[in-house]
């Protein structure tokens, strides 16, 4: 593993470092209160690491404290990777983005919409919309997860296995041959619902290249990117360095996840089925290097992913008519406002600072984990965060709003 470490002096990148230390001090009081086990945080600019800190414990019962080499589960975060996979694919002319999902899957044809009635006899009609890769790549496809307790088809996810992820008797096409058996909760581009539409991307990154998924990672992201500690699983050597898992008890405290052990002992086996929705582990070096490579344009140290254009593409609201996430989105997914929000290809993106009242600037681009996690990258300030902590559901504490509030009147 690559050394992390401050390569900048914040004054030198316009970042003064007595308000940045208001980032650690205000992080700082969550651990004190035990509402969070411990965090990293990581801020960029011009390319440089210009503050670093940990806090608190990885483990709390052993008292292990977070390190700038920790690993973590990044949940969700693994979404925007899967994007750029697949983006990488269609730069090589693999498909067009307005292609059906069923040419690559065909149990995506015949798509059925739900109508009414409960989850055990749902009523449903022929959808007037065939799902389209577009539609994966911006949530606008009518799927939907498990846990999202809003509505019968979410309980149809439950029952056929999906409450923590992907079904454990199946693998990546079982898994998406199940959710299109499914019916969706509306024709494809008409409204925002989060799901496993990017665990369906995943399969398609198979299908479209010929490698298993976490063969593509690997060969054609991790590797040039020098992201040596991401994958589905990790090594027992390095076991140590795994941070526990909590969720949020009814006070808002970090107490032990019920499913502890096994999620322990999960991260050492490569999964059935790969999760690129939300499968990965990482750490703050890589995926600093994965938001390095996207400030840059898709290139990092010589090594090019995608064109500059492709992700400028990428980076602009892809929503029906230009709408924002709170216009078209489904419920809430996390803490965060939706106003002012669009959602490109893989990623949210700021169309409006003044409506998602937050401050930032016009075109940031970001994305989070269901375990608190959060990046964002803000390419008109030349400037990237990560923040990596490991408490369940990432709407339990304002986390993401304030970390804006702190790194930005950083900035002078």
């Amino acid at each position: 593993m690559s050394p992390l470490e401050i390569e900048v002096e914040p004054g030198e990148v316009g970042l003064d470092p007595s308000r940045l230390q208001r980032i650690d001090r205000h992080f700082a009081q969550y651990v004190t209160a035990g509402k969070l086990p411990g965090w990293a945080v990581l801020v960029s600019r011009n390319g440089k690491i210009a503050h670093l800190s940990t806090c608190g414990m990885r483990d709390i019962a052993s008292g292990a404290a977070v390190r700038t080499d920790t690993l973590f589960r990044i949940y969700s975060m693994t979404k925007p990777i899967t994007s750029v996979a697949i983006m990488m694919l269609h730069e090589e002319g693999a498909f067009e983005l307005t292609d059906p999902v069923s040419n690559f899957i065909p149990s995506f044809a015949d798509l059925r919409v739900y109508t009414g009635g409960p989850a055990r006899q749902p009523q449903t009609r022929p959808a007037v919309e065939e799902m389209r890769i577009w539609h994966l790549l911006t949530h606008t496809s009518g799927l939907t997860y498990a846990f999202n307790h809003l509505n019968p088809v979410d309980e149809l996810y439950r029952h056929a296995g999906f409450e923590h992820g992907m079904a454990d008797n199946l693998d990546l096409q079982g898994c998406c041959d199940a959710w299109a058996d499914m019916p969706l909760l509306f024709d494809p581009g008409r409204a925002w619902n989060y799901s496993v539409a990017t665990d369906v991307l995943g399969r398609i990154v198979e299908i479209a290249s010929g490698l298993p998924l976490d063969e593509f990672f690997r060969t054609r992201l991790f590797e040039p990117l020098g992201m040596r500690d991401t994958g589905f699983s990790i090594d027992r050597a390095d076991a140590d360095r795994l941070a526990t898992l909590y969720v949020a008890d009814a006070a808002g405290r970090a107490a032990p996840h019920p499913r502890h052990a096994a999620l322990h002992e999960a991260a050492f086996e490569p999964p059935k089925a790969p999760s690129g929705g939300g499968g990965l582990i990482s750490s703050a070096h890589d995926y600093h290097r994965f938001t390095q490579m996207l400030l840059r344009g898709g290139e990092l140290d010589g090594q090019r992913l995608l064109g500059d254009r492709t992700v400028k593409y990428m980076t602009r609201n892809h929503l029906p008519g230009g709408a924002d996430l709170q216009t078209l989105a489904l419920g809430a997914f996390s803490e965060a406002a939706n106003a002012g929000k669009g959602f490109g290809l893989g990623f949210a993106v700021v169309d409006d600072p003044v409506a998602a009242k937050v401050i930032c600037s016009p075109g940031e681009f970001s994305w989070g984990g269901l375990a608190s996690t959060a990046f964002w990258v803000d390419p008109v300030e030349d400037l990237t965060v990560v923040f990596l902590t490991q408490l369940m559901p990432s709407s339990t504490h304002p986390l993401r709003p304030q970390l804006h509030q702190l790194v930005y009147q950083a900035l002078v």
